[in-house]
């Protein structure tokens, strides 16, 4: 590993701190504090971190309820109260505590969430808190408040007022914790990429501060992953020619995934390239009475899927539309068949799998493509799991994508945002980096050793020199 591919810098620390972790004769005790529901990403991650951690602590996880703590009325928020009050008398049995934290998995009121929050790092004996998203701070829009108000539209004026409470609650409120309590006790934060780093330290004044992107497998499980997948374990490929070729999108479908971009590329792409939808509509989207989900319905208009030639032309055009011609000959046939742009048989919905299917189906595809629109995320698993897994990626020019290329150079191929025509001609095209590539420098050994620096106790020497740990330093055992 080359000696920067790990970068921690030692201005993290607090003054005469070196980061050098105790490694007393027992294991020490780790609380993980995150949700587990399958309906949330970060259970696979708090998963990965909990093998990876297995040897070096004695780990336990506590699992956040997402039924009590998501629910709103006052009875069941009293149950969620006490439920957090619970885990918070377990954590001082404990030497350290990491809470996994995603806005909403400690309540959907932000009040709930930063009091309950407030409660936990305030109970563990040292903590760290790893960030799924890093909540910027608002700016308050002075001169339309101050219209608003001179309008006497005062409705607006306090949804203005309260919206802006709620986003630097979710922002200063949450790092003011983090602050408060390393007066007295060892507190680290945990984030994804190097903005956030910056963040977490200079804007918000948190010491000590761990930047690494997600990490989920080791080179043992990648190896078992390729050994085991290939097209004949999702039966639904059963039909494909031997010549397709297989374009992957991964995630539960919403509208931010851009898979429609994916599939407006498709017209472009030769008729043997076949695009796989791994993922379903999110549970919690499930209505009542509704036939069809609305982002399932615009992803068939993006492949002409149950339409006509003649369900497009009587729809409302602009007024520079052409004229319709018909003649005798081909005009009725054409008009009320297949539209000749359908994709319908070039097009599968691998529906919500499994972790290992989910996997399995990331090491057939020739190309994974990640076609996101930029939503804010700090971080995407399952990008991070196909660059593991060694596969060609091709992904959206949006900030998160690019600041996790900053840790794994020379292995993603970008794109424009919604841009389909470049992301035909990039599946097209030949790699840009070869193949195989290297196991990533910034891995879940890394990521094991990131953890013991963050948790375990820091030694303190006095006038200690700034210093950068590298990765090999920190996969040292």
């Amino acid at each position: 590993m080359t000696m920067l591919a790990f970068r921690t810098r030692a201005s993290i620390y607090p003054e005469g701190t070196a980061p050098v972790a105790d490694r007393p004769a027992r294991r020490e005790r780790l609380a993980i504090v995150s949700t587990r529901s399958k309906l949330c990403g970060i259970a696979a991650y708090t998963a990965a971190v909990q093998r990876q951690l297995g040897e070096a602590f004695d780990v336990t996880v506590f699992d956040l309820n997402q039924y009590l703590l998501r629910k709103t009325h006052k009875r069941v928020r009293r149950l969620a109260d006490r439920h957090i009050k619970e885990i918070c008398g377990a954590l001082r049995h404990f030497d350290a505590v990491n809470i996994q934290l995603e806005h909403g998995t400690l309540g959907r009121d932000t009040a709930d969430s930063d009091r309950r929050l407030g409660w936990l790092v305030a109970a563990a004996p040292r903590v760290s808190v790893t960030f799924h998203t890093m909540q910027q701070p608002p700016s308050f829009d002075t001169w339309g408040f101050a219209k608003s108000v001179a309008r006497l539209k005062w409705r607006t004026a306090y949804d203005m007022h309260r919206d802006f409470v709620r986003q630097s609650r979710r922002s200063y409120g949450t790092m003011r914790h983090l602050r408060r309590a390393q007066r007295t006790k060892q507190v680290a934060a945990i984030v994804h990429n190097r903005r956030d780093l910056y963040d977490a330290k200079y804007l918000f004044g948190v010491r000590n501060v761990f930047d690494h992107p997600l990490a989920f497998l080791g080179k043992a499980e990648v190896d078992a992953v390729h050994a085991t997948a290939s097209r004949q374990s999702f039966p639904m490929l059963d039909a494909l020619p031997e010549d397709a070729v297989l374009i992957g999108v991964f995630g539960f479908l919403n509208q931010y995934k851009g898979f429609g971009t994916a599939i407006q590329a498709l017209h472009y792409l030769p008729e043997n390239y076949h695009l796989l939808i791994f993922g379903g509509i999110h549970p919690n989207e499930i209505a009542e009475h509704r036939q069809i989900h609305p982002y399932i319905s615009s992803l068939f208009s993006d492949a002409y899927i149950d339409t006509t030639l003649y369900d497009r032309i009587s729809a409302p055009a602009q007024e520079s539309a052409p004229a319709l011609v018909l003649t005798a000959e081909r005009g009725l046939g054409e008009l009320l068949g297949t539209h000749p742009r359908d994709l319908s048989a070039r097009i599968h919905f691998m529906g919500a799998l499994g972790d290992a299917e989910f996997l399995s189906g990331m090491a057939i595809c020739e190309s994974v493509v990640f076609p996101y629109l930029e939503v804010g995320q700090s971080s995407s698993g399952p990008i991070s799991q196909a660059l593991e897994l060694g596969c060609r990626i091709i992904a959206s020019r949006t900030r998160t994508f690019l600041d996790f290329a900053e840790y794994h150079r020379n292995a993603i191929e970008f794109f424009d945002i919604g841009n389909h025509l470049e992301l035909a001609e990039r599946v097209l095209a030949r790699p840009q980096f070869a193949a195989p590539r290297p196991f990533p420098e910034f891995n879940a050994e890394t990521n094991k050793a990131l953890y013991l620096l963050a948790n375990s106790r820091l030694s303190r020497g006095a006038g200690a020199p700034s210093r950068i740990a590298t990765a090999n330093e920190l996969t040292q055992p």
